[in-house]
């Protein structure tokens, strides 16, 4: 099910993060061309891998990855699960087939993803296409997920202070969201704490994700997040799992090309070449050190 977004709040329009529009831009491209090279999952965001299995899937490493923030968010057998940003419902998916919740809502500002929920979702799954800065539920949830999401909360050339202030409006939400004892993981690339000299290839790369890829979108640094959560949320773990992110792209970027002939019928080839070329970038951004992917699992503070 997917229900339409409630009238946006007049607030400060630099908090509110990449527009719909923005993020159309990217998810939009069609669920056709996303299925060629996601797993049948459908899910877009960093996997999960077992190092220690060579032969580990993109599909298996992926639910092992939802299973994870499940357990770190609490969500198991929990009556009401939010997850901000929820992409085509994998998680939403997973809450309710297989972790006994009664009720997961995802909220995305992707029309084709609220659509695919909608056709694909099970019972007990809801969409909505709505910001989370717009969303007002009628009653707490016991847990949040946020996976792949904050990295479109703040706008570019905000400076560091304006992105905490950003960042700080969504815990507070967050926090009002949950129920008292209620925990939140939230999964997000970021900026490298002790990034490398720059050079040409990573400039040219960050500028080309940034302007093609993710337009008004920008990466946090982990301090960033750890001051904005205060006074609402403590950590409770965090990983850095930036080498694992290489690897779920490099199995995109190989199922993209293995497919290739197929997702230029669907996309065309401008999009086809600007998803590989995007995909090489990543790999070469994660093993070199330059972004990061962070997991972290945070209890509300009461």
């Amino acid at each position: 099910m997917v229900s339409e977004s409630h009238k946006p709040d007049q607030g400060d329009e630099a908090a509110r993060g990449a527009s719909g529009a923005a993020i159309r831009h990217h998810y939009d491209r069609g669920n056709a061309f996303f299925r060629l090279w996601l797993d049948n999952s459908m899910t877009y965001s960093c996997a999960l891998w077992d190092d220690a299995n060579k032969n580990d899937t993109l599909e298996a490493a992926q639910w092992r990855k939802i299973d994870w923030h499940i357990d770190q968010a609490g969500a198991k057998n929990a009556t009401r699960v939010l997850d901000i940003g929820c992409g085509w419902g994998s998680t939403l998916t997973r809450l309710v087939n297989s972790h006994g919740v009664g009720e997961a809502v995802g909220l995305t500002l992707s029309e084709a993803q609220g659509e695919w929920i909608s056709r694909h979702g099970s019972n007990g799954t809801r969409a909505i296409v709505e910001s989370w800065v717009d969303h007002k539920p009628d009653e707490p949830y016991d847990a949040i997920i946020s996976i792949g999401a904050f990295e479109h909360f703040v706008k570019r050339k905000l400076t560091s202070e304006e992105k905490v202030n950003a960042y700080r409006g969504f815990f507070k939400r967050a926090h009002r969201m949950l129920r008292p004892g209620g925990r939140m993981s939230l999964q997000t690339i970021a900026w490298s704490a002790v990034p490398p000299s720059a050079t040409r290839t990573s400039i040219r790369d960050s500028l080309f994700i940034a302007n093609r890829i993710f337009p008004e979108s920008d990466l946090p640094y982990l301090f960033e997040i750890a001051k904005a959560c205060q006074p609402y949320f403590e950590f409770s773990r965090l990983r850095n799992d930036r080498t694992q992110y290489a690897r779920t792209c490099e199995a995109w970027l190989g199922r993209l090309r293995a497919h290739r002939d197929e997702a230029t019928k669907t996309a065309g080839e401008k999009t086809v070449r600007e998803y590989e070329r995007y995909l090489e970038a990543c790999v070469r951004q994660f093993n070199a050190n330059v972004i990061e992917l962070l997991r972290i699992a945070m209890r509300r503070v009461e």
